[in-house]
């Protein structure tokens, strides 16, 4: 298996990680914002997460004046889960 889909999926493996994709859909936010959605977390863990699903570009980013936004990044997200499923030649129902 290819290092970028075993990091696809390395990085979708985290419940937490799933978390923020799952508040990202919704739509942007800064790390201060994700922060209040996970009590239990400090902002160097949440920060962390977001570097592993940055790394993976899952994650998009831009910058408003001091703070930056994450975004999901549907395409990349789309593209990571069709791939996988085109390897065992399994046609997706649309």
């Amino acid at each position: 298996m290819e290092e970028s889909c075993i990091n696809f999926f390395r990085a979708l493996s985290d419940i937490t990680r799933q978390e923020i994709l799952e508040l990202l859909a919704e739509h942007e936010r800064c790390v201060n914002e994700l922060c209040r959605e996970f009590e239990n977390m400090t902002q160097p863990t949440i920060s962390h997460h977001l570097q592993i699903l940055k790394r993976c570009d899952l994650v998009r980013t831009h910058r408003k004046g001091k703070m930056i936004y994450y975004s999901i990044n549907k395409k990349v997200l789309r593209n990571g889960f069709e791939g996988f499923i085109a390897r065992f030649d399994i046609e997706i129902l649309e």
